[in-house]
């Protein structure tokens, strides 16, 4: 008997215990199902703006385009899933496939369905017509309400999200597009 044969089994045994406790990733929308097509348009116009906006399904990727207006005092378009209940667990961020345009979009995330409430936000820069992945942790989203961040309020909690979206409001006037593969929902590695 060797060190190594003896070595062998314990290690395997280390690696299944390790294994054993992790979260797997939980697939939030992959957009393969056109059930996934019922998703709320929300653009500046609710307050007078005039930027408009788009999303579809195409080939399994969903589209979020249009144009961005900072006429009227607007400046924003944005989309959001039907409320639902995601119980993301314990893991600890969201992670995004992408194809962007080169501009900054925020992953939008709400805890309850009412629009009255804040929305947590992260943002993220495209690389023009690269399908990139964005690893957003959810200690980092910022909780805002019409544009003015929020404090002493609590940190986004996986198990109470009920909506996630896209944002556009970088004050660049223009037409934009970002296709989405998936959303995920994963737990670090610890």
């Amino acid at each position: 008997m060797t060190i190594r044969s003896i070595l062998k089994p314990q290690l395997l045994l280390l690696c299944f215990a390790m294994n054993a406790h992790s979260t797997p990733d939980k697939m939030v929308y992959d957009f393969q199902s056109p059930t996934n097509a019922a998703w709320q348009i929300v653009n500046d116009d609710v307050m007078g703006g005039v930027s408009a906006s788009s999303f579809r399904i195409t080939n399994g990727v969903a589209v979020f385009s249009g144009e961005v207006s900072l006429a009227n005092h607007g400046g924003f378009a944005s989309v959001h899933s039907l409320p639902a209940r995601h119980d993301l667990g314990d893991r600890d961020s969201f992670v995004v496939r992408v194809r962007g345009d080169g501009r900054r979009y925020k992953l939008t995330a709400r805890m309850d369905r009412s629009s009255d409430n804040g929305i947590y936000q992260y943002a993220c820069t495209t690389k023009q017509g690269e399908w990139e992945e964005h690893r957003l942790p959810l200690k980092d989203f910022a909780d805002s309400f019409r544009g003015r961040v929020l404090t002493d309020v609590p940190p986004l909690n996986p198990t109470k999200v009920s909506l996630v979206g896209f944002l556009i409001s970088d004050q660049q006037p223009g037409a934009f597009r970002l296709e989405i593969a998936w959303i995920m929902a994963r737990t670090s590695v610890r």
